[in-house]
Order: C-alpha cells, then sequence, then structure tokens
C-alpha cells in the first residue's frame, strides 16, 4: 500500500530506465534502502519492450497524455520552513511525432483477437499506486551452464568461433546459420524468396502479436564493453539470454552487400579482388596494435580519417567498409578516433562469435529488468504506477532532502534519481538535447537474401550527398523472439535533421524495401 511506505529512504529514484536500474541495482547491493518508482505501469520506461497490441496501446495512451497539462503541486503544508521544491513532469514530453502506417493487405483485422489473450473482467483493471508497493519477488532463473570467458585475445585468432565463449551465467544461443559471406546481387534489397510463403497479413500479425518484442530503443552490444563487463561482474547475466548478430552490411553503390570482417571472411569474399583483400589483412593487422605504430599516422593526427584510409591506398570500396561498417565513423572523423573505433571493433571479433556485436533475446527491455530483479533481490521497494509531485530542497545547502510522492505523502532520503523524462524545461534550461528519429518496421522478407531465413543482420546506409548523417538498421529474425515465424523486426534510427522521423528515414525505407500491399513489405 501506498501509504504503508516507510517515511525514509537512503535512495530514491524515480523512472525504470536501464541507468536507473543499474544504479537501483548497485545501491540495494551495498545495503541502501532503495525506493523505485515508475509513473509508468510498465518496467524500463522509454527503454521498455512490448507486444504488438502492447505497443499499440502504448502509441494511444502517448496520444492522449500529450493532450493533457501537468496538475500543480498538492500537500504544501508539507513544505516547511527554510525549503523549496522543483516541480516534476508527470508525463514524459521526450518522444514526439509519433506515426503509425501499415502496408500489408487486411482480412477484417477489425474481429481479430490474439492469440493467449484473456478477458479480463473491468473490476479486475484497478490501475490504482496501492497495486505495486510489494517489494519485486525474484523468480527463479532458468538453468543454464556456467560459462567461462574466452581466452582467445590475438587478431590471429578473431575469425574463429568457440561455442563456449560466452557469458558466464548467460546463454549465447547459437545461429541456425553462421554468417557465411554472400554474394550480393544488384537490388537485391528487393529479392525475397516469397515462392514457398504464405503472405502475411495485418490479421496474422494481430492474431500472433505476443510473440513479437518491440523494442522502443533497439541497440546491439559490443562484445566487450562496460555493460557487458557488468553484467558478468553483477551475475545479472544469469537472467540474460543473448544471440551474436550474424552479418553486418552495408549499401554500397545502389545495392547491399556483405561487410568482411574476419580474416576468413575477408579471403572466402567475393567482392574483393586478391589485391584488395591483402591491402584490408594489412591494414586491419596495423589498427589492431595502432599504438605501437604512430609513425604511421603521426602526420594524420589533426586530419580526417577518410585521408589517413587514402593514404594507405585503400581502394573506395575498402574504404566504404572500414569508415561506414568498421569503424562507423563519418569521413569527418579525426584520424585517431577513427582508428580507435576500428580497434575496437576488431578486439570484440572471436569473442563470442563472428561477428563483434551481440544482441539480447526478447528485446533490450529486458535488461532494465533484470536489474530491477536484481534490486529487489536484496531489498528494493518497487512501485509501478507510482510516481511523484516534486522535490524537496533545503534552501542553505542546495540539496535535496525529501520528495512528495503522487499521493501527497512526504518521504524522507539522502539521494535522489530523476529520469530526465520528469525534469521541467525550466530545470533543464542549460541542457542541449539531441535528437534522434528512430522507425520500426514489421516486414515479410530480409532486406538481403541468404541460405538462412535466421539472419540477425546490422546495416549502415551511408548519406548521399554528405550533409546528412548515416542510418544504421538492425534487422532481426524470429529466432531473436521478438517477431512472428516468416517476418522480421527491423529498427532504422538517425540524428534528426528534419521535422519529423518520417522525413528523416522514410527515403531510406523506400530504397530497401518494397512498399506495396500487393507484394508485401
Amino acid at each position: 500500500m501506498a501509504a504503508d511506505l516507510p517515511a525514509e529512504f537512503d535512495v530514491v529514484i524515480l523512472g525504470t530506465g536501464l541507468p536507473e536500474s543499474i544504479v537501483a541495482a548497485a545501491c540495494s547491493r551495498i545495503g541502501q534502502r532503495v525506493l523505485h518508482l515508475d509513473s509508468r505501469n510498465y518496467y524500463g520506461g522509454n527503454w521498455a519492450s512490448f507486444t504488438f497490441s502492447g505497443l499499440q496501446s502504448w502509441i494511444d495512451e502517448y496520444k492522449q497524455r500529450e493532450a493533457t497539462t501537468d496538475e500543480p503541486v498538492t500537500n504544501k503544508e508539507q513544505i516547511l520552513e527554510n525549503e523549496g521544491i522543483i516541480p516534476l513532469n508527470q508525463r514524459d514530453r521526450t518522444i514526439r511525432n509519433i506515426e503509425t502506417f501499415s502496408f500489408s493487405k487486411s482480412e477484417d483485422s477489425n474481429i481479430v483477437e490474439e492469440i493467449g489473450a484473456l478477458s479480463i473482467k473491468p473490476e479486475l483493471l484497478n490501475t490504482n499506486p496501492t497495486d505495486g508497493d510489494q517489494p519485486l519477488q525474484e523468480s527463479p532463473a532458468p538453468e543454464q551452464p556456467e560459462l567461462q570467458e574466452p581466452q582467445s585475445e590475438s587478431v590471429e585468432h578473431q575469425e574463429t568461433t568457440s561455442e563456449s565463449d560466452q557469458i558466464p551465467g548467460a546463454n549465447i544461443a547459437p545461429n541456425s546459420e553462421g554468417g557465411s559471406t554472400t554474394d550480393a546481387e544488384p537490388n537485391a534489397a528487393k529479392v525475397c524468396q516469397t515462392e514457398s510463403r504464405k503472405s502475411i497479413t495485418y490479421s496474422d500479425i494481430v492474431r500472433e502479436g505476443r510473440r513479437f518484442n518491440i523494442d522502443l530503443v533497439s541497440k546491439f552490444l559490443y562484445s566487450r564493453g562496460l555493460l557487458i563487463d557488468l553484467l558478468i561482474k553483477s551475475n545479472v547475466s544469469r537472467y540474460t539470454e543473448f544471440k551474436n548478430v550474424t552479418r553486418i552490411l552495408t549499401y554500397h553503390n545502389g545495392r547491399i552487400e556483405q561487410v568482411p570482417c574476419s580474416r576468413a571472411d575477408v579471403f572466402s569474399s567475393k567482392q574483393l579482388s586478391m589485391i584488395e583483400k591483402r591491402t584490408l589483412m594489412k591494414f586491419l593487422t596495423f589498427c589492431a596494435d595502432y599504438e605501437q605504430h604512430p609513425e604511421e599516422y603521426q602526420d594524420y593526427k589533426d586530419s580526417a580519417f577518410l585521408d589517413f584510409l587514402q593514404s594507405k591506398r585503400l581502394t573506395p570500396s575498402l574504404q566504404h567498409f572500414v569508415l561506414c561498417s568498421i569503424a562507423m565513423v563519418s569521413k569527418n572523423t579525426n584520424t585517431v578516433d577513427g582508428l580507435k573505433a576500428t580497434q575496437h571493433f576488431l578486439r570484440c571479433l572471436g569473442r563470442y562469435g563472428n561477428t563483434p556485436f551481440l544482441f539480447h533475446m526478447y528485446g533490450l527491455g529486458e535488461i532494465p529488468q533484470c536489474f530491477c530483479r536484481m534490486s529487489a533481490v536484496f531489498g528494493g521497494i518497487y512501485c509501478l504506477h507510482h510516481s511523484l509531485q516534486c522535490l524537496v530542497i533545503d534552501e542553505d545547502s542546495k540539496q535535496c532532502k525529501a520528495v512528495i510522492d503522487s499521493s501527497g505523502k512526504r518521504i524522507s532520503c539522502n539521494y535522489v534519481l530523476v529520469e530526465d523524462s520528469y525534469l521541467s524545461e525550466v530545470t533543464c534550461a542549460q541542457v542541449q538535447y539531441r535528437q534522434i528519429s528512430r522507425a520500426i518496421l514489421i516486414t515479410d522478407c530480409s532486406v538481403l537474401k541468404s541460405e538462412s531465413d535466421q539472419e540477425i543482420s546490422v546495416l549502415t546506409v551511408p548519406s548521399e550527398d554528405g550533409r546528412q548523417n548515416a542510418v544504421y538498421m538492425t534487422e532481426l529474425c524470429s529466432s531473436t523472439n521478438t517477431c512472428m515465424k516468416n517476418t522480421y523486426l527491423v529498427h532504422l534510427s538517425c540524428p534528426s535533421v528534419k521535422a519529423t522521423a518520417r522525413e528523416d528515414l522514410e527515403p531510406v525505407i523506400q530504397k530497401l524495401f518494397t512498399l506495396d500491399a500487393d507484394g508485401g513489405e
């Protein structure tokens, strides 16, 4: 019950996104009394994952909230002398311009129900804040083998993949097909093996909606990095399951091509000449320990990375591969930064698979929940659909000493962490935000045909005019448990340049996909 919450905590956290969830787990683990709140009725905040119907409900709710205004702070009698307040937003303003489109055939979708959906009596739909005030209980994790850290560190072994090279306690699910190099064909983006497939309709998607886990923010992880290290050291990895990204693609010369990354991929590639293969391997070997050879790049430290690549006599195709799909930087990136990015890519190769990237099964929204579970195990108290009206500030020390929750209860605390979406524009007046345009697609074929229909792909589409940013795309197959069989879940993103995400991303979508209800999307 909200009224039964203790009047004092060490740490109060508002928002259950990934950063907030990590801090909650860390504080609970060292014995701090943690109260973790979220005005939403789900975990993850803007990092959450939804089923198909859940995403539609989220969109409808979000549009309704945009028309509402924040209520003034009540219970001001709780504010003592020599105290001030910082009002908090009651609605999220960080997401804007949400639009939905369908290019699939419809078969009376209005009467189709989701398989497995339950008929819930209206009296059970109680969203009172008192429903979420009990500590989150840990559900037993499925038994998984204890796995060891990989031993190989050298560049020479980066092309090898070991079944045992997995995150300890986690499960790196095997891919049904390895990421072998595929000989790309012109216009391969619009080629699809549809002869043996039944056309996917909107009704099919609604009916199988529970098989979708759609991220609001989809990201792949480098196999070496701070988050992977944190998952291992904190033992949160025992709750998680990953799959290795099977191939890295790029859009080059009007077609989609697979980028050779490892030594084996380079020398088996049919896209590169023998001279290009040797040039690329020589360059990648240098990048693996470029710090040991400063004389090689000393004259280009203050120059663009592209200039350095040209000085190494890389062909235009090799320059494109290195810039867009290996280093993943722009043409104007500093040479040293480009070398660091390339080196990091190479060091991540071979740790868990033939590419350096991992994707979380069931979507990224599972990771915040894993940290929330850990916090709850160590005593953290969780209240969903429960928020804060304001922060109480000591006028002398300028420190936050308490909060007033949505029920008007004053809760004393030593530390407060608030997700930025709850902070008002006045509070964040000095903060400069960067807008990101995102698109989520459900498609019935891959952007690049392959022998397997279970490829997990990362694709870079560079700007043609050089004035806009590259568009990054992740294509997920059904084996990631993010979409139904015979479909793909596609996420596209880029820094915002125009007024809406549609204006930024539609030209790329038209290049890669056939938006035709007769031919499928």
